[in-house]
């Protein structure tokens, strides 16, 4: 695909989707293949119903041929035991390559998950990024050495775990490859990745470059497919030494159980959210505040993990703040996904959209009040506008459970003690929010707030230096940062007697 020019209305983008072409084999021991049963599944574009591709459904037997590739490439050390250096040069040039190709990746997740081009640049830029922040990371993670008396000499070596299966969601496709992949290659390791059937197409196309850029035959290979069938298969592998998985929490939970029916492998989870989004009548300029809370939720059609879901206002504030959200949601309706100038595009596939639509009119049923939004959009394409619901109980479904779409609820509080007790009324921990001037107030509610990350006067901040996970059934590993490089290794103790 030509990129000697930045396309920048959706005409250019257009343009450059009608040239695109796309891999579907599965990416084995170096080359792309059909799926040895000679199954299919199909990528589809949400936005228009255009049949993208009929990409290969992996199997059990293609997982096991994968692994099996994978355990004899770490065991041959042309990746395992190469100079940190090394790795760190090869992936700064994937990097690179990710770099020059940015505009094709970016258009293949919008045209595979129906995400906004501008969406899909950002996811772009923050996956290069991570690639290249692990890879400078590599080169200064440090063993140790224990404190001993001279006989002794005690060193404490970090060494790669070994095979990683590397498990993402469909929302984010390349961006939380990259954070996955990036920290398991840096550190060492040999990575199968499996991408969510329902957005493939960029993890094949990210195997190519991998190539290109000199990764080893074997060290990175991506299987498409069904989780319950590929994804249970490398859950129970007995050569798998890894699990890293974004994903819904009842899936976490099912790898964990493989973990301990297999070979006790590890499990590192980042799971759902139902994210608490604060607001306290201190804050200042609240139209601005409002065009965050709305965005904390609407971006990404809420197809986001830590979507600021539940929005808390103080009630001395709450009539006059949701007036302005609604206000804010009113232009960042829905349209096509190629348009740059569109807020959001479409939901990813028939079953996601269904399933929103299920929670409003559940929302209604239970007696929210419906203040913008519900009905889906007439015409093609799986559209659903900002949906905002006021007078919302705890008790509810569409209070408590993840529902992955663009649905804001509201609830109102009166005091600092009860604002945080609502929050926390949750089994989830992956976001937080809060807005407030009063700087007390903010470390007493950081403090208090059971979330594996607390946003205060922004939501979704954060760079590649800050660890990414949850806590609670929201998951127990950690994403981005030196933390992250540090879960795909495993601590050596050497004890030598010194004559």
């Amino acid at each position: 695909m030509s990129q000697k020019h930045s396309p920048r209305t959706r005409a250019d983008w257009q343009a450059l989707a009608d040239e695109l072409s796309f891999e579907t084999g599965a990416f084995i021991d170096g080359e792309f293949v059909a799926a040895a049963s000679g199954d299919t599944l199909e990528s589809r574009n949400p936005a228009t119903g255009e049949l993208l591709g009929q990409v290969a459904s992996c199997t059990e037997a293609d997982a096991e041929r994968a692994v099996t590739v994978a355990r004899d490439a770490f065991q041959r050390g042309e990746w395992s035991r190469l100079a940190p250096g090394k790795r760190k040069r090869t992936l700064l040039q994937l990097a690179d390559l990710m770099e020059a190709n940015k505009q094709e990746l970016a258009l293949i997740d919008t045209l595979d998950m129906g995400k906004p081009i501008t969406n899909s640049l950002s996811d772009m830029a923050g996956a290069i990024a991570c690639i290249r922040y692990q890879a400078e990371c590599i080169d200064k993670l440090y063993g140790e050495v224990a404190p001993t008396g001279e006989e002794t000499l005690a060193l404490v070596l970090r060494e790669p775990i070994g095979v990683v299966a590397a498990i993402v969601p469909w929302n984010f496709p390349l961006m939380m490859t990259a954070w996955k992949i990036a920290p398991a290659l840096a550190a060492g390791n040999s990575v199968i990745l499996k991408p969510s059937e329902k957005s493939p197409l960029s993890a094949l196309r990210l195997a190519q470059l991998a190539q290109e850029a000199g990764i080893p035959r074997g060290v990175f290979q991506v299987l498409p497919g069904f989780g319950h069938v590929v994804g249970r298969a490398l859950g129970l592998s007995m050569q798998v030494d890894c699990i890293s998985f974004t994903g819904s929490t009842a899936v976490g939970k099912q790898l964990m159980q493989y973990a301990g029916q297999s070979n006790l492998k590890r499990v590192y989870l980042e799971c759902g959210g139902k994210s608490p989004n604060i607001v306290f009548a201190d804050c200042k300029e609240i139209d601005k505040v409002a065009g965050h809370a709305a965005a904390a939720i609407f971006y990404n059609q809420g197809e986001v993990c830590i979507a600021g879901s539940r929005l808390l206002v103080e009630n001395s504030i709450r009539e006059t703040f949701v007036e302005k959200v609604l206000t804010a949601a009113e232009g960042m309706q829905p349209g096509d996904p190629l348009d740059p100038d569109i807020f959001m595009g479409a939901m990813v596939d028939e079953t996601q959209y269904q399933r929103v639509l299920g929670y409003i009119r559940q929302g209604v049923e239970e007696g929210a009040r419906l203040r913008s939004g519900g009905e889906a959009l007439e015409g093609p394409g799986l559209f659903i506008p900002p949906t905002v619901f006021d007078n919302v109980t705890p008790d509810m479904s569409i209070a408590r459970e993840e529902i992955f779409g663009p649905v804001l609820t509201v609830f109102g509080f009166d005091t600092e003690e009860e604002a945080v007790a609502m929050a926390n009324d949750t089994p989830y921990g992956l976001a937080a929010g809060l807005w407030s001037q009063d700087i007390d107030r903010i470390m007493r509610v950081t403090r208090g707030l059971e979330s594996g990350q607390v946003y205060v006067n922004n939501w979704a901040g954060g760079d590649q230096t800050m660890p990414f996970g949850g806590v609670k059934q929201s998951g127990n590993g950690r994403d981005k940062s030196p933390h992250s490089l540090a879960e795909y290794t495993q601590l050596k103790s050497v004890w030598m007697s010194l004559q």
